[in-house]
């Protein structure tokens, strides 16, 4: 019996030599691994279904706990994001990230809206604040949320603070004196804090701010998954 589910194409590996093994995220259903034949094919009827990033409803074929996509109803394909190489890096890491951040069989709504959401926003503008929101968003959803408030060892407020400290395995700021984890900038610390929706320094909310705030959730995401996040390691290059 076939199956259809609205979904995001994650990511798609070549496997033979026309087919591919797709990855889509689901909101009901989390992750789900699909093959997909001869879309390799110049004119296949199924090539856009293997397109990055594209947002579709998938007609699935089961047989023995695998699926094959044997249709699919376009609803966007975020196409501008495959035509700019910045823009095509931020949406690679923000699906890197749901890759990472979900699983099979779990229900994944929030993480799924979120990044429907994320990728139409970087096709309509600048991509950077975008991806900062998501990352961050889908690190809280996934229990790895930042903790941009007072220092968890004295108490004193962070906010005014040159000197700052990030602690990777609570996801903590902390002052210079109390913490031994990495340094932060304050922009990193008001651009998490603004993302957080806490009250922040306009004066640091900048585009090297923002630059500044990727590098750490990078480094954060690696410690607490153990990936490498090589396309968000490529766009932090690029801008």
């Amino acid at each position: 019996m076939d199956t259809k589910v609205n979904a995001v194409m994650l990511k798609a590996t070549d496997y033979g030599e026309n087919d591919k093994i797709l990855t889509l995220l689901t909101a009901e259903r989390g992750k789900i691994t699909a093959g997909i034949k001869g879309v390799k094919k110049a004119g296949a009827r199924l090539k856009f279904a293997a397109q990055p990033f594209c947002f579709a409803e998938y007609v699935l074929a089961g047989k023995g706990g695998r699926y094959t996509v044997t249709g699919c109803s376009e609803c966007e394909s975020f196409y501008e994001l495959r035509t700019d190489i910045c823009k095509f890096y931020a949406a690679s890491a923000a699906a890197e990230a749901a890759l990472a951040l979900t699983f099979e069989g779990d229900e994944s709504a929030e993480i799924f809206a979120e990044l429907v959401k994320t990728l139409g926003e970087m096709c309509a503008g600048e991509e950077r604040g975008a991806l900062v929101n998501f990352l961050t968003y889908s690190l809280q959803r996934a229990g790895y949320a930042f903790n941009p408030e007072k220092c968890p060892h004295c108490g004193k407020t962070l906010v005014g603070e040159n000197r700052l400290r990030f602690d990777m395995s609570t996801g903590s700021f902390t002052c210079a004196d109390c913490g031994d984890g990495p340094g932060a900038s304050r922009a990193t610390f008001n651009v998490i804090r603004k993302v957080s929706g806490k009250s922040y320094e306009e004066d640091f909310i900048t585009a090297d701010g923002e630059k500044r705030a990727l590098r750490l959730i990078r480094e954060y995401f690696s410690y607490k998954t153990d990936s490498s996040f090589k396309a968000l390691s490529e766009y932090i290059r690029l801008i």
